[in-house]
């Protein structure tokens, strides 16, 4: 397995993260309109139908895609969504949600045996400088409201997160697969209990006024979710990690939060202070470590023995 991302798969890793962290303000949208669990339900019936006509379900057991689709689909979407409507900040969200980093490095090292190499050690920490930099000015005391059970949902789902990103990596271990299929045939099983789970927390009333209040904006973000964000993403996310270790794929979604505040920025009337630019800077050069760092040759020769 490779160490390093090649030019090729590092251009396609920052596309992925630039998807995601625009999606944010996309959520936002679509919650304005869409009861949270129901829009997670949209997302995953458009990712579900009508690819999975077309395409044949993936060499793997129907548990791995079992589990992929709820911990994807109802853990980390179906709980980020409902802390996104009114108990955290998108720009917030977009960093909590980051700590999937850690948690699936974590895994990885338990699962396969996988080791952090000392420049990831210094990647992380300036990343981590970063975010904590945007932490410490994006509380109560700077006019954002987050709750407790906010940031607890947001944890969740970044756990939920990278318990997806540890089940493609295992459904490919065996054998190239198509990471676009496992993607769609795994929505499968996130849309009946999404749906089952609006139904009873937020009724079927809610679920037709949301409707009935659509509009083609509310549809586009439905849509960005389902084609940009979790077809182009989750699959594209899910065939890096199955080619390279886990510290090395993981630590790109960093840039999340960067093109999150930049999308607010751009697209909301967000302001940048210097503070955010700071930020944003600590975490460009620790993935610039993570990315461009090569091996010694007594590096090689470890990983060889």
């Amino acid at each position: 397995m490779k160490s390093q991302l090649s030019l090729r798969d590092g251009l396609l890793a920052l596309a992925v993260v630039l998807v995601w962290g625009t999606n944010f303000v996309v959520i936002r949208l679509g919650l304005d309109v869409l009861p949270p669990l129901f829009f997670a339900t949209l997302r995953f019936v458009f990712v579900l139908l009508p690819a999975c006509l077309f395409l044949p379900r993936p060499k793997v057991s129907w548990a791995n895609l079992a589990f992929y689709g709820l911990a994807i689909g109802v853990g980390q979407f179906g709980l980020l969504f409902i802390a996104m409507n009114g108990r955290i900040s998108p720009g917030l969200a977009s960093l909590v949600v980051q700590m999937q980093v850690f948690f699936t490095v974590a895994l990885a090292m338990w699962r396969t045996g996988e080791r952090i190499k000392p420049h990831q050690l210094a990647a992380f920490a300036l990343a981590l400088a970063g975010m904590g930099v945007i932490a410490v000015h994006n509380g109560p005391q700077n006019g954002h409201s987050t709750t407790i059970l906010g940031l607890v949902l947001v944890l969740l789902a970044a756990l939920s997160w990278a318990l997806g990103n540890q089940a493609g990596r295992e459904a490919s271990a065996n054998g190239s697969i198509n990471m676009l299929a496992y993607v769609v045939w795994a929505a499968l099983f996130a849309v009946p209990p999404l749906l089952a789970l609006s139904l009873l927390l937020e009724g079927p009333a809610a679920i037709m006024a949301g409707l009935a209040r659509a509009t083609s904006l509310t549809w586009a973000a439905v849509l960005w979710q389902s084609v940009g964000n979790t077809m182009f993403g989750y699959a594209c996310w899910a065939w890096l990690l199955a080619r390279y270790p886990a510290a090395t794929v993981a630590p790109v979604s960093l840039l999340v939060p960067v093109f999150g505040f930049g999308a607010s920025a751009a697209l909301l009337g967000e302001p940048m202070p210097p503070w955010k630019i700071m930020a944003t800077l600590l975490i460009m050069a620790g993935l610039a470590v993570n990315l461009l760092w090569r091996p010694s040759k007594n590096e090689i020769s470890g990983e060889a023995a």
